[in-house]
């Protein structure tokens, strides 16, 4: 097999090539934004609502993006053409750009472009048919008026302290809560909790990204005719919920059977996880971009 390419800023570099300034802001202050993307059968899945999101914390960071919308699309199909990715894990990376060793954003004269089209595997296989055990941590979800969760930045250090809390527990994921003890999301994945018959998330405006994968399963639920709520959610609602389950592009759907070592439910897999996620798999056949060559 032929050596990964990378693009960077117009072209595609193979991985061992493939390098960024260390005066790049993106790697300096975390000073960017990106989307992590699938590809199912040849498609990429819902490409235009991930690059609806990438604009959109672009924006909100004040980070002009210098190609167009359309441009942006193509370089993620190319990606995946080139590397032969009919399945798989885009990243995609907008970054300030090179500038000094100062903070002054405006001194980076233009952003930079990367995107990466590989693979992922977030979680062992086992764990979709038998769900995770996960546990709350004390790291609180960023303020939303220091850093909006809902900008999906390369600063993923609050993220990444709530995981590192999750794995010196024993396990693999974690809820986190905002400032004000509310459930927000985990630390790379939207959550759902089934209670009363209706199926409930977090708003975004309690610290949550609005997830695609999370907003695909809302989509999916009220097909089934299933009442979604999106409203605010303590730990007491995760306890006394009948199925628990997690949304994200990396790791799809996943169903939760513990948290805080109490059962969820009877503390198996349920079956609104199981139709959903049978929905969900049904529906990355037939939505998204063609990859040319690839595409069923």
């Amino acid at each position: 097999m032929s050596e990964q390419l990378i693009y960077i800023d117009g072209e595609f570099f193979t991985k061992s090539e493939a390098k960024v300034s260390v005066f790049d802001h993106g790697f300096l202050y975390g000073d960017g934004v990106f989307e992590g993307i699938r590809a199912y059968h040849g498609k990429v899945f819902k490409l235009e609502p991930h690059i609806e999101r990438l604009y959109d914390s672009a924006k909100a960071i004040g980070l002009v993006i210098p190609v167009t919308k359309a441009e942006m699309s193509a370089i993620v199909v190319e990606s995946c053409r080139r590397n032969s990715i009919a399945n798989g894990y885009i990243r995609l990376v907008v970054s300030r750009g090179v500038g000094d060793l100062g903070l002054n954003p405006y001194l980076c004269k233009k952003a930079s472009i990367v995107c990466i089209a590989a693979t992922i595997q977030l979680y062992p296989q086992e764990l979709y048919q038998v769900g995770l055990d996960i546990v709350t941590v004390a790291t609180p979800r960023n303020h939303p008026e220091a850093l909006n969760p809902r900008i999906k930045s390369l600063n993923y250090m609050n993220n990444i302290m709530a995981k590192m809390e999750a794995i010196r527990a024993g396990v693999q994921e974690a809820v986190m809560l905002n400032l004000q003890g509310y459930v927000a999301e985990c630390t790379g994945d939207n959550l759902f909790i089934l209670r009363n018959g209706k199926l409930v998330t977090p708003p975004a405006t309690e610290g949550a990204l609005e997830g695609i994968t999370r907003n695909a399963v809302i989509d999916l639920a009220r097909k089934k005719g299933i009442e979604v709520r999106e409203e605010r959610m303590s730990r007491f609602d995760i306890y006394t919920s009948q199925e628990m389950f997690l949304t994200g592009t990396g790791a799809e759907l996943i169903p939760v059977v513990k948290v805080d070592g109490r059962a969820i439910g009877e503390g198996s897999v349920g079956p609104v996880f199981k139709g959903l996620l049978a929905d969900f798999q049904q529906l990355t056949r037939v939505d998204g971009a063609p990859i040319p060559g690839l595409s069923a």
